[in-house]
């Protein structure tokens, strides 16, 4: 399971994307987000689907190593579908009892479904081209202005990429509990599905502990290195914007355009 899930892992490759400056990845990735808000047709999701595996090409990380780390998220994804299509009105195509099921439920479950592999596809993409103290630099500059209203940037930019990088250490950790778990002859994957999801619930409490003294053991190594609250350190690499970084955040802002031209003409 932890290898599966690609979200807060760096993975170092040769490619543009790997070179962009961490502001640009983050301002387009964040741009192309609020495009996916406004997909509504057919045509709107196969665009940004192609775009999505367009970007992912350019990252030269494989695909189906991508389409891999959507399997710990399936069971959301079903939910989600199962959910829109038996609550969405509509033309009736089955019903049994009080279950109905329309016409217009399956499509909303569908479009729905598929904006959030779309949004997770593309978070995914910023982490693995981004390594988390470049990325961590990189917000907190964008975020910069809002120092002049005493609002902690520097400590808020550590705890947003600190939280990203921890959840495949903390799935790492879920795995191993559930190793430990099926050694003392307790597999929880041959149990019924309706019963294995109330059998994860005794395996939350060791995995918070694990978490919070893990959390403890971070929060020890950053004061013995004296971070403090951030303000005024210096880095190595400074942050330069260069022309590519401008043609990929003009590219960001054309495909946000297309969107919202196919939204408006009902495309």
């Amino acid at each position: 399971m932890a290898n599966s899930l690609l979200l807060g892992e760096y993975r170092e490759r040769e490619s543009m994307l790997h070179q962009l400056d961490p502001r640009t990845k983050i301002l387009s990735v964040f741009i192309i987000m609020l495009s996916f808000l406004m997909l509504k047709t057919f045509v709107s999701y196969t665009a940004a689907t192609l775009f999505v595996i367009g970007v992912y090409r350019l990252s030269n990380i494989p695909f189906r190593i991508v389409l891999r780390s959507l399997k710990p998220v399936l069971l959301i994804l079903a939910f989600t579908f199962f959910f829109h299509t038996l609550t969405t009105e509509g033309r009736v195509l089955w019903s049994y009892s009080f279950i109905h099921v329309t016409v217009e439920g399956l499509q909303n479950g569908m479009r729905f479904v598929m904006r959030i592999v779309l949004l997770i596809l593309l978070a995914s993409i910023l982490t693995l081209t981004t390594k988390p103290l470049t990325l961590a630099q990189g917000l907190e500059r964008l975020l910069g202005p809002l120092s002049r209203l005493n609002v902690p940037i520097e400590q808020f930019s550590l705890m947003i990429v600190i939280a990203i990088r921890f959840i495949p250490t903390i799935m790492q950790e879920l795995e191993r509990i559930l190793l430990a778990q099926k050694a003392r002859g307790y597999d929880i994957s041959s149990l019924p599905w309706t019963k294995r999801i109330f059998s994860y619930i005794p395996i939350l409490i060791p995995l918070l502990f694990t978490t919070v003294k893990r959390a403890e053991q971070l929060t020890y190594a950053i004061d013995a290195r004296a971070y403090g609250n951030g303000k005024g350190r210096t880095v190595y690499r400074q942050l330069e914007m260069k022309r590519i970084d401008y043609i990929a955040l003009v590219i960001a802002l054309l495909f946000t355009f297309v969107v919202l031209l196919l939204r408006m003409g009902g495309i």
